[in-house]
């Protein structure tokens, strides 16, 4: 086993053929998906607007081989992204995802002097 970096993916997506059901559950538990439940979990955090009830993302931590890349960790998040929702029994396409690897990410820090 490799070198493990540690990256944090958006997984978004657009809600599909909801049921009544999915969607009147969806818009019930609105106020704890909105913008202030956003986190980056490794079991995944799903955070949507309710009106219009139409684009949502999950925020996901990977852990994965560095030689796998970023590819694999948009991979990984977008394979439990699509099962989460299908367990929910939520309709939904056009999963896409967006990868940073907190690993080789560059961090500025101000100097002393500029503080």
């Amino acid at each position: 086993m490799g070198e493990q970096h540690t990256y944090r993916v958006i997984v978004r997506g657009t809600w599909d053929a909801l049921t009544e059901e999915a969607r009147q559950r969806l818009l019930g538990e609105a106020a704890e998906h909105g913008m202030l439940s956003m986190r980056f979990a490794e079991e995944g955090s799903l955070s949507y607007e309710p009106a219009p009830l139409k684009h949502f993302s999950w925020r996901y931590v990977v852990v994965s081989d560095s030689a796998d890349g970023p590819e694999m960790a948009a991979a990984l998040a977008e394979d439990r992204a699509e099962t989460a929702l299908k367990d929910l029994g939520y309709g939904f396409r056009d999963l896409r995802s967006t990868v940073t690897d907190l690993d080789t990410m560059k961090v500025n820090r101000k100097s002393a002097s500029r503080r």
